[in-house]
């Protein structure tokens, strides 16, 4: 079985993927300290929930947009799972894609990921929108190539950059609000309008721009934890793939085992 590492900024995440279904996926927060022997301890227990102990894990692949946190993933991979991890977007795991844009060595590992993914389960023109610590728009053309993006702050970014900077407004809680109206009769609602209506007017204006500028009819696929918050209240996306990071660090796998 195969043990699928998507470390990012905020989280890292596991998952275990048989035949290229997911059977089972924790999250831990990201902590560049995290030793080898702690993550081994939590997810021993965690294996274990689920009937599994560590050797049914046969192959290890790590994508991670945070340099000092690879180490140890890799010491764990070959410490206690006694294989050598692959990591995405290195050697023979390289992305294997056009990268069409001015620096394509500066492209993040989930964003090449979700490319990958994406592009496999979606064919024609693309557009990924990841919301997590950043909000990130990726344009994948019908070949598959990545022409480029955007880059946003995350709305919980957003949300903590208001409530420090202003002494006086309290921390709330990133959820539609409770009325359409977007005339805040309070403080709290004023800002649940300001963060969760600013933010939705924000994913369909540079989508619509993307979409222009591509100039051809093209699919919007949402991933990340929190695409399902604006679900409901756009009609934006075609699809919401949670998991579509991991589903490309398995299709990177397969692609490395085959040669």
């Amino acid at each position: 079985m195969l043990l699928a590492i998507d470390a990012g900024n905020t989280n890292v995440v596991f998952a275990l993927v048989e035949e290229g279904q997911i059977r089972a996926r924790w999250r831990i927060a990201t902590d560049p300290r995290r030793t080898a022997d702690e993550y081994a301890v939590w997810l021993s227990q965690l294996l274990q929930l689920e009937g599994l102990d560590r050797s049914v894990v046969s192959a290890v692949i790590v994508g991670t947009v945070v340099p000092r946190a690879l180490h140890n993933l890799q010491v764990l991979s070959s410490k206690y799972f006694g294989t050598e991890a692959v990591i995405a977007g290195q050697g023979a795991a390289g992305w294997g894609f056009a990268l069409d844009v001015e620096e394509p060595e500066s492209l993040g590992a989930d964003r090449a990921l979700n490319c990958i993914a994406g592009h496999a389960k979606y064919p024609g023109d693309l557009v990924i929108i990841d919301f997590g610590t950043a909000t990130t728009f990726e344009v994948v053309d019908y070949r598959g190539a990545y022409k480029g993006g955007i880059i946003a702050p995350g709305i919980n970014l957003s949300l903590d950059a208001l409530v420090t900077a202003a002494a006086k407004l309290p921390r709330i809680a990133i959820e539609a609000p409770a009325s359409s109206s977007v005339i805040g009769r309070n403080t709290v609602d004023q800002m649940h309008i300001g963060i969760y209506w600013g933010y939705v007017a924000m994913i369909e204006g540079l989508t619509r721009r993307l979409k222009a500028e591509l100039g051809r009819p093209s699919q919007v696929v949402a991933t990340g934890g929190l695409a399902v918050l604006f679900e409901k209240h756009t009609d934006v996306f075609d699809a919401i793939e949670p998991d579509l990071t991991i589903q490309g660090l398995a299709m990177l796998w397969e692609r490395v085992r085959g040669g």
